[in-house]
């Protein structure tokens, strides 16, 4: 069975800095894109940041230039190094994955959350 693990949420203030990881696990044959998505109270789920297996990264506008998605694939994680926090990025930060299990095609999976919250 295929989970993906979130961690690094926290409360940070305003200027700060904080990393996510997300790790998946469990009988898999190949991982295509990942990702990270948001969704802040009353809003949306949106697309934060996501990379390919090739390494081709792209980004919201909201957040380019102050976070970084990068991914070890021996390792099957992917990162998201935010920078310069402001209290709008304060959301349920999720991780997504098209993942290939052993001997079934690729589907979508999603992480649990992890709350990352910026003070002012």
């Amino acid at each position: 069975q295929v989970q993906l693990v979130e961690s690094g949420g926290g409360l940070v203030q305003a200027g700060g800095s904080l990393r996510l990881s997300c790790a998946a696990s469990g009988s898999i044959s190949s991982i295509n894109a990942m990702g990270w998505y948001r969704q802040a109270p009353g809003k949306e789920r949106e697309l934060v940041a996501g990379i390919i297996s090739g390494g081709r990264e792209n980004y919201a506008d909201s957040v380019k230039g102050r976070f970084t998605i990068s991914r070890d694939n021996a390792k099957n994680t992917v990162y998201l190094q935010m920078n310069s926090l402001k209290p709008e990025d304060t959301a349920v930060y999720y991780c997504n994955a098209n993942i290939s299990p052993r001997g079934l095609g690729p589907r979508r999976y999603w992480g649990q959350g992890t709350q990352v919250t910026v003070s002012s």
